[in-house]
């Protein structure tokens, strides 16, 4: 289960000053990528590194266009892949995770309150960053997931048992089954209808008719 992650500055932590002064010099995409590469560590291999070399390319073109400071753009980067480390170390959905891991990233380095945190943006960049980053990655959550986690396929096969063991089949504890081809017993009802037991049903009316007649001698 996708855990939650602890926020923490992050000034200067994947870019340093010396790095920012190179980014800074680099006006063609294809430079940007080069030293971002460098300094980021993307070794990976297509299309995950282009994707992801297309990601930081971005940051850095809109923090040139709000005309952010070098540490503004160093902790933006950090925080940027710090995400996206969150989205893809497990192909399970935790996209809740990650949202709240990256508002509590900007209000880290949005409200003094040293050691923990620092006003590196104001409300209004925080904004704007916020923005930015829910626009260009966590609408695109899934598809990054997609590219950068290995896929869960579950393979299921039935077997089916077509000769079946009679043994499965065993009596229970106690029982003993017939063995094959043996049947019980049917026991023969006696027949009653012979000359014994006419003279049986003679005797028992007689019996029947003489206490009948004793008894309406007594009543009188």
């Amino acid at each position: 289960m996708p855990y939650d992650l602890k926020a923490k500055l992050m000034l200067w932590t994947h870019v340093s000053y010396h790095d920012m002064e190179e980014i800074d010099n680099m006006e063609s995409i294809p430079d940007l990528e080069s030293i971002l590469c460098r300094v980021l560590g993307v070794d990976l291999p297509e299309p995950k590194r282009g994707v992801l070399l297309e990601l930081y390319v971005q940051a850095v073109l809109f923090t040139r266009e709000n005309s952010f400071k070098k540490e503004q753009t160093s902790a933006l980067l950090s925080i940027i892949k710090s995400i996206h480390d969150a989205n893809v170390e497990t192909p399970l959905n935790n996209l809740e995770h990650c949202l709240k891991y990256c508002k509590e990233l900007l209000l880290t380095h949005s409200v003094r309150r040293p050691p923990f945190s620092i006003a590196l943006f104001s409300a209004k960049e925080v904004n704007c960053i916020f923005e930015y980053i829910y626009n260009n990655y966590l609408r695109h959550y899934k598809l990054y997931k997609y590219v950068f986690t290995p896929q869960i396929k579950l393979d299921l096969s039935l077997t089916y048992t077509e000769n079946l063991d009679p043994e499965d089949f065993s009596a229970p504890e106690g029982e003993v089954l017939p063995e094959k081809g043996v049947f019980p017993e049917t026991q023969e009802t006696p027949n009653t209808n012979g000359p014994t037991s006419e003279v049986k049903t003679l005797n028992e009316k007689e019996v029947r008719e003489q206490m009948m007649l004793v008894s309406g001698q007594l009543d009188h």
